[in-house]
């Protein structure tokens, strides 16, 4: 006990480092861009281009408005776009961005930097050696790392996943514990404006003078009239009546370049993407050229792949433009109009990262999970008139003909700025599911299943020589047929029928279909909204359908399921900047699942396999609900929380509860990271510990196969260079109904440069 009060009292000692000194100046400031300073309760000071930034201040940038920021030591720069709050945190030997919400566009400077540069969320750390990425955290939960140059390594701390993002990469993370890695389009990456290197230098060597410390007999009074005029602009669009804000409007109405707040996009840009893909068992290196173009609200990306084979022979299937006029529409990524504050906006090809609602049944929805393998051409596009709101989307106008694809609307109704109220409805529905299956010759039978998917006339090839079984189609002349379909070097006109053992016919795409539908409607009311605690109420209700089809040839058997789920009521609050708390009361009724429509849909939302020489297809539900029962009823609570003690440990934990007629299911997670930074020769140190769908998960005596838990320990033995103690343990039925305990140790060696 002793030795962990030492280490405690060393850590809260190093954390106070360098408190109080400049570490930043600000560079740029346009619109509505407010400091809250070491021991200042509001964002009562109004930022000027030169202003010193000193370790521990918070920076707040409203809606249209931008901000610059340099550090001085390694002239690292941050573009911080609007709607954006967060804090400058340093020690010995870290520096962190520690942000509640908003948008930073980041460029980390290698050379001449002593200390490691990482982004906090709530949910995520990412960890940077020297790159340039931007990092989109939104309230929700939901966080994204996109990669322009370099490279950097994100950690989810509710799961501990750890996943290494490249250039033309991105992470996305979640407050579920989920972390994906897929590839970015350049359009993905958020408007990046230049600074001239000028302006750099004259606010680094020509600062203004640094804010005078407040009276504090008119202190009280003057914060909270300042806190009044921004809080009246985030409600209301209009800006606070002082006179510097007087002056700057004055000039931005008199001077064009000053008239908008927003950067302007650039241009012209490009992306580009280098790496290996396997096509139709051949092996080939993949470049890519990812152009985008913006004339004023109107943006164009295109995405020209070229793959070469070992040979350096290039890959003509997907530039036979002359033969198949629709892959133009391969080569154009996105083209969109506007964003989604605009009173119009639209964006056709990539769409990515979409919620309806409160996410009780689409969550963080993308259709570029199996990009560039898959290229999906989505439409999204909305409205906002006044106290109405819209969105649509299709996530793949290819599958339309095909009997149809995923698609969303909303429609939403905020009452008045006073009563600020607003309801929702959102309507889902895969039209058809088996639509995402790919047949490339049109010969109805999927191409994972097709041995000839180019050829529209034969599909099976049993024993894999290249020659088609037979008895698959007359315009096949009997000398291509193989006259060993099994392969048992017997020719088949020599051995009974019988013994002849042939693939079963595959599941054909013709004239079958499975389709799902969905409904929900919300309503949500911000209660409180100030600087130490913010907390928004909501309440939802989901309905999913699935109904029963089945396949011609009986080889695809859908029951038919429904079900309901509601949240009433659900509280989203976060308290002191510091502890964020998510509390939900469900009640769930048969066959429904939370986040159905997940970031990861496409690739579950139907499954196919071969079994004893029969093929098996399976949609999401039917594998979901192969394991759980579809048919009881559960009420029961859904909390988490997470905090970040100081910077010196991020620990979260979540918590469900659900009683049915006959069961009572309880869940419990959690997860504990410390900052090493200022821990003396340890590099890593975290622990978690999940034990789902038990009686008891707190009883840690007695454990059960759903137990789950480990730790992850780092010691530095040289700069650059750690051994990582990895231990994880786990429980399993060793088939007398006795539990046997599994342990992984893993030791390995890691470098870091």
């Amino acid at each position: 006990m002793q030795q962990l009060l030492l280490i405690f009292l060393i850590l809260a000692t190093t954390h106070d480092y360098g408190r109080g000194q400049v570490i930043a100046r600000l560079v740029k400031a346009e619109g509505r861009v407010y400091f809250k300073r070491l021991g200042m309760d509001t964002f009562s000071e109004k930022a000027e281009p030169g202003s010193a930034i000193k370790n521990g201040d918070e920076i707040k940038i409203g809606l249209r408005s931008f901000a610059a920021v340099i550090y001085i030591d390694d002239r690292s720069v941050l573009k911080i776009r609007e709607n954006t709050k967060f804090s400058f945190m340093d020690t010995r030997n870290s520096r962190t961005i520690d942000i509640k919400e908003g948008t930073v566009l980041n460029k980390i400077n290698k050379k001449g930097r002593t200390k490691s540069y990482r982004i906090q969320t709530p949910v995520s750390v990412a960890s940077v050696k020297g790159t340039e990425f931007a990092a989109i955290v939104n309230p929700s939960g939901v966080d994204q790392f996109i990669c322009k140059e370099g490279t950097f390594e994100v950690l989810n701390m509710i799961s501990g996943e750890t996943v290494r993002v490249n250039s033309g990469e991105k992470a996305v993370s979640n407050g579920s514990g989920n972390l994906v890695q897929a590839p970015s389009s350049p359009g993905e990456y958020p408007p990046d404006p230049e600074i001239k290197e000028e302006i750099i230098e004259q606010a680094i060597e020509q600062p203004q003078p640094e804010p005078k410390k407040p009276n504090i007999e008119s202190a009280e009074q003057k914060i909270i009239k300042e806190a009044s005029k921004i809080e009246e602009f985030e409600e209301t669009g209009s800006q606070p009546d002082s006179k510097d804000t007087q002056t700057d409007d004055m000039k931005g109405k008199g001077d064009q370049k000053n008239s908008e707040t927003t950067p302007p996009k650039k241009p012209f840009s490009m992306g580009l993407g280098i790496g290996s893909s396997t096509i139709d068992g051949v092996l080939y290196n993949q470049v890519s050229l990812r152009p985008e173009i913006n004339f004023g609200k109107l943006g164009i990306g295109l995405d020209l792949m070229v793959y070469i084979d070992n040979e350096g022979n290039i890959r003509e299937e997907e530039w036979d433009i002359q033969s198949d006029p629709s892959l133009l529409l391969d080569k154009l990524l996105y083209i969109r109009y506007g964003t989604k504050i605009d009173p119009i906006w639209a964006k056709y090809g990539s769409i990515d990262n979409i919620t309806l609602g409160y996410g009780g049944l689409m969550q963080g929805y993308s259709n570029m999970m199996q990009f560039p393998t898959v290229r999906k051409v989505g439409v999204n596009t909305g409205f906002n008139y006044g106290p109405i709101g819209g969105e649509l989307f299709f996530s793949n106008l290819k599958d339309i003909p095909r009997g149809g694809t995923v698609t969303g609307l909303r429609i939403s109704y905020r009452v008045s700025d006073d009563v600020p109220l607003t309801f929702g409805i959102n309507y889902i529905t895969d039209a058809n599911i088996f639509s995402s299956l790919s047949d490339k010759d049109d010969d109805s039978y999927p191409d994972i299943f097709d041995d000839f998917p180019y050829d529209s006339t034969v599909w099976n090839d049993t024993d894999g020589d290249g020659w088609p079984d037979p008895g698959q189609s007359n315009f096949v002349p009997d000398s291509l047929i193989d006259i060993d379909a099994d392969g048992d070097n017997i020719p088949d006109a020599q051995e009974p029928a019988e013994q002849i053992s042939l693939k079963a016919t595959p599941f054909s795409l013709k004239d079958n279909s499975a389709r799902t539908t969905a409904i929900s409607f919300d309503m949500g009311y911000p209660l409180l909204k100030e600087d130490f605690i913010t907390m928004t109420v909501f309440a939802e209700f989901n309905r999913l359908n699935f109904p029963g089809s089945t396949s011609n040839d009986s080889s695809f058997v859908r029951p038919s399921r429904s079900g309901s789920g509601i949240t009433i009521p659900g509280i989203r609050s976060t308290i002191f900047k510091v502890l964020n708390i998510s509390l939900e009361y469900r009640m769930i009724t048969e066959a429904y699942v939370p986040q159905y429509f997940d970031q990861a849909y496409d690739i579950n939302r139907v499954t196919t396999s071969t079994v004893n020489g029969q093929t098996v297809v399976k949609t999401k539900d039917m594998n979901i609900f192969d394991v759980f029962s579809d048919s009881s009823k559960s009420i029961g609570l859904f909390g988490s929380a997470g905090m970040n003690l100081f910077d010196l440990a991020n620990f979260s934990a979540s918590y469900t509860n659900m009683r049915s007629d006959t069961t009572e299911l309880k869940s419990f997670s959690s997860y504990l990271s410390l900052n090493t930074d200022n821990i003396p020769k340890i590099s890593a140190a975290m622990a978690y510990y999940q034990r789902n769908n038990d009686d008891n998960p707190f009883d840690f005596e007695n454990p059960s196969t759903n137990t789950i838990l480990g730790y992850r320990i780092g010691y530095e033995m040289s700069k650059g260079v750690s051994l990582i103690w990895d231990y994880r343990q786990s429980y399993r039925d060793d088939g007398t109904g006795k539990l046997e305990m599994i342990k992984q140790t893993n030791i390995e060696t890691t470098f870091s440069f």
